[in-house]
């Protein structure tokens, strides 16, 4: 009945979608939720001209399984994730592009997260590999919040073949790893830049570090040696934003 990679669940994740006008095509609600919650959620969904359903909630779990929808499930209209070609329209159409390139995230929260990190941020588009990594679903649309429909998310068939498209295009390429030789707050951030993010656990993949510019290190002062790559990103991400506001 549905694409799942569509559906997203969740008061808040339903709410920040419907704010983001016409991104939702239609609204199921759980039929025996009466609160003020759901009926704030209805209204807004029909001020913005979108269809309510009301169904049961076994249809709701059957929707989204292993997602706590809290009784609300929205479908979001446009496509998955975009793709090279659109890559190409959009860093044609920017100034400045600010792009996070995820090398193989593959915990569909660290991209939700990454994704409502980057919207936070301004980023113009989040790159991913097509294979081998998590891809726009409900449980990133839910950690998302609203993100995943405001910030163009693109996959790409070959990321080595796009970071050397990106360098050819004139975006410098900013790695984030351990042993990078400078400190992220000491690197010019400034100017069309793609900062690149490496997986969960084993970071950035070889030839992925061949192919950026420089690669720089979160200062670490504490016990642990790494950030999550959500939290990785937000720290690279904002310190890219203070740098361009000054």
């Amino acid at each position: 009945m549905n694409d799942d990679s569509r559906l997203v669940g969740g008061m808040h994740a339903v709410r920040a979608a419907l704010a983001n006008a016409g991104s939702v095509e239609r609204l199921w609600v759980d039929r025996r939720r009466r609160d003020g919650r759901l009926r704030a959620l209805t209204d807004q969904a029909r001020s913005a001209g979108v269809p309510v359903e009301r169904t049961e909630r076994q249809e709701l779990d059957a929707m989204l399984p292993g997602v706590n929808h809290q009784g609300a499930v929205a479908r979001c209209s446009g496509p998955a994730a975009g793709d090279e070609t659109q890559l190409q329209q959009l860093v044609a159409e920017c100034e400045t592009p600010l792009l996070l390139v995820l090398d193989g995230v593959t915990d569909p929260h660290n991209l939700g997260a990454c994704l409502r990190t980057a919207d936070a941020a301004g980023v113009d588009a989040v790159i991913a590999p097509r294979d081998r990594a998590a891809g726009l679903g409900p449980t990133v649309r839910k950690v998302a919040a609203g993100a995943a429909e405001s910030v163009p998310f693109i996959q790409v068939t070959n990321l080595v073949r796009t970071l050397t498209w990106l360098a050819d295009a004139g975006i410098w390429r900013i790695g984030l790893a351990g042993e990078g030789s400078e400190a992220l707050h000491t690197t010019d951030l400034l100017g069309p830049l793609a900062l690149v993010l490496g997986s969960e656990g084993r970071g950035l993949r070889r030839l992925t570090r061949e192919h950026c510019d420089r690669l720089v290190h979160i200062p670490m002062h504490g016990s642990v040696e790494s950030l999550n790559v959500s939290v990785a990103a937000g720290v690279a991400l904002f310190e890219a934003v203070r740098q361009r506001s000054e």
